[in-house]
């Protein structure tokens, strides 16, 4: 579970998320929605303990994230898929991220073959298509059986087959009981893979909701909440 509390944040004179409350719970899977410059990254940076905030919190499972000696255990996140060094074989990528958090080695190809690249898990990072290094980072966040996932942008160059994949991967982790958080400006993907949403405008909460509450339509929804903000 993923809580944020009263978080603000500014970058000098520029107040980029202003006194943000809402909650990510587990079974669910959540998709958070905001215009460019609504606040999203700036969020999920705190949560992830990447951006210390101004005033308020962020806390995943009750504590904040840099208070975890293994993160990767607990969160699994992709925020860029090209944050990756691309002179490492893909396996060797991911053992390294497994020996970083003391994840057993044998998680490394089950996770590979989790998200399709055993085939290619001895090719160089940056030998892979743009969809091939986005489930690479898919994998890197699934690494440490983690309760709670923050997925940013995460069908970036995925073809169709990927995307459902994806939307499969998605709805089974919810099921299993995990806290998932999806990022994406796709409103008609979100409306078949999310069943609760957070939206955001200028920083601040415009709705914490059930899908289906919204409507028949989350595009309209979100718009009419848009242009009333």
């Amino acid at each position: 579970m993923i809580e944020v509390l009263d978080l603000t944040k500014r970058y000098g004179r520029t107040l980029a998320v202003d006194r943000l409350s809402f909650t990510i719970p587990s079974g669910h899977v959540t998709g958070f929605l905001g215009a460019n410059g609504a606040g999203k990254s700036t969020t999920l940076r705190a949560i992830l303990g990447l951006d210390r905030p101004t005033s308020g919190s962020a806390l995943v499972h009750g504590r904040p994230y840099a208070a975890y000696d293994r993160p990767l255990t607990v969160v699994g996140a992709v925020l860029d898929a090209a944050a990756v060094h691309g002179g490492l074989p893909v396996r060797t990528h991911l053992r390294v991220l497994a020996r970083s958090n003391a994840i057993a080695p044998a998680r490394v190809d089950e996770v590979l073959d989790e998200v399709g690249l055993t085939p290619v898990a001895d090719r160089r990072v940056k030998a892979l298509s743009l969809g091939m290094r986005q489930r690479l980072a898919i994998g890197g966040a699934l690494l440490g059986d983690p309760a709670t996932l923050i997925f940013d942008e995460p069908l970036n160059g995925l073809d169709p087959s990927g995307i459902g994949w994806f939307r499969s991967l998605a709805r089974r982790l919810a099921d299993e009981g995990r806290a998932v958080l999806i990022s994406s400006h796709l409103m008609s993907e979100m409306a078949l893979t999310a069943d609760r949403v957070v939206i955001i405008g200028s920083g601040r909460l415009l709705a914490e909701e059930p899908l289906d509450a919204l409507g028949s339509s989350l595009e309209d929804a979100y718009l009419r909440l848009v242009h009333h903000a």
